[in-house]
């Protein structure tokens, strides 16, 4: 399992950051409506649709809404400004509010979860959606300028997502006593958790000093800070969907890491939040 996790990572990592700074911003788009569409499939397991047709059908539908978003827009420069995705980014940052609320809440709030297969489908579309947007809004930040000042800043998430993790990881095994969430994911810990906002806290701060973009936000580290917990708690949703679910992983899509789900159910938080706090609520940019 090892072997293909180790070889997995060593084949997706150069594409991701080829999809960064080489596609322009549409074909960008495209590869992001694949990855929605597929985790919108792995979605329907959580919702409940055990039918292939269902959960096909899920997809269809999800590949079909992002494309006519898309198309659309027929300037996909200035996204921020665009009235849809203002409110699709709103939108999505108060659902991570209340996905927080009901990972804390658990196994109480699963009550919630099994009322409705639509109010289940519906928090698939609240955590994708949001996600499409967030990134489009970050790669085209910028572009008419500096065709990669985006793809840094969308890199920059990803490197705290990953920093956040591996801290995480780190502080936890090495130090972890006080259980997080024993109830959603028994081997996440405080400890932990303190290692991995540190750890993101030094990219930020070494982000800040050597990273090639002009323009940065002057309260970069207390937005980085709130993007790792998200992160944290969007992990800790998909834990808890499967839990209710009785699904260890999304899928078997990608070998050793299981599905799509299970590789950007942390980015499906920290993308949106971290687009709408700098660009919605700070205005850090300045573009």
């Amino acid at each position: 399992m090892l072997k293909y996790r180790l070889l997995t990572t060593l084949i997706l990592i150069p594409l991701v950051l080829a999809a960064l700074f080489l596609l322009p911003p549409a074909e960008f788009g495209l590869v992001v409506i694949t990855v929605s569409t597929l985790a919108a499939w792995e979605w329907g397991q959580f919702a409940g649709l055990h039918s292939q047709a269902k959960r096909i059908a899920l997809a269809v539908l999800c590949a079909a809404g992002l494309l006519a978003l898309q198309y659309s827009l027929a300037d996909l420069s200035h996204l921020i400004k665009k009235p849809l995705i203002i409110y699709l980014l709103w939108a999505g940052m108060l659902w991570w509010v209340a996905a927080i609320i009901l990972v804390i809440t658990y196994p109480a709030s699963a009550a919630i979860w099994k009322s409705s297969i639509i109010l289940r489908v519906l928090f698939g579309f609240l955590t994708i959606v949001p996600f499409y947007c967030g990134m489009m809004v970050l790669r085209t930040q910028g572009y008419e300028h500096n065709a990669y000042h985006g793809a840094w800043w969308l890199l920059y998430v990803m490197l705290l997502v990953w920093a956040a993790d591996s801290g995480a990881y780190i502080f936890g095994r090495t130090l972890g006593k006080h259980k997080m969430a024993p109830k959603v994911s028994p081997g996440k810990t405080l400890e932990g958790l303190a290692g991995g906002v540190l750890t993101a806290a030094l990219i930020s701060w070494l982000f800040s000093k050597y990273a090639p973009v002009p323009v940065m936000p002057a309260n970069l580290l207390l937005i980085s800070v709130v993007v790792v917990m998200a992160s944290v708690f969007g992990d800790l949703t998909e834990s808890m969907f499967k839990r209710e679910s009785g699904i260890k992983d999304s899928s078997q899509l990608i070998p050793g890491h299981g599905g799509v789900m299970d590789r950007i159910d942390s980015m499906t938080a920290a993308v949106p939040v971290f687009a709408g706090l700098v660009m919605l609520v700070s205005s850090g940019f300045g573009l």
